[in-house]
């Protein structure tokens, strides 16, 4: 057995074009984390957490992250720290799956 529970949590996951699967990685009184794939041409819609930051870490491909009103693509690995109430979402415009995952703290 081991510690990690990124390979067991996304292995399965197989978005096809324009759909996003999850799965969590930790959830505790604290802390959410959650992956997400992202299929071809998916989205995760753009929203805020006014109660708490958000963290996403780049594990695979190259999703283009948004933040407020502007978009960057960065390739796997990239981190971006999304400031509580700081509008943010992404895309994936590739040909491949897209993976980030996103820790929320202090859950609300």
């Amino acid at each position: 057995m081991t510690i990690d529970r990124y390979a067991d949590a996304v292995d399965g996951l197989s978005p096809g074009h324009g759909e996003v699967e999850t799965a969590e990685l930790a959830v505790t009184d604290d802390v959410l984390v959650k992956a997400f794939a992202l299929g071809p041409g998916a989205t995760l819609d753009a929203h805020e957490h006014d109660d708490a930051t958000n963290v996403f870490h780049v594990l695979e491909g190259e999703p283009t992250v948004i933040r407020e009103d502007e978009g960057e693509s960065l390739a796997a690995p990239a981190v971006v720290l999304n400031e509580r109430g700081t509008v943010h979402g992404a895309r994936n415009d590739t040909d491949e799956r897209a993976v980030i995952t996103a820790s929320l703290c202090p859950l609300p």
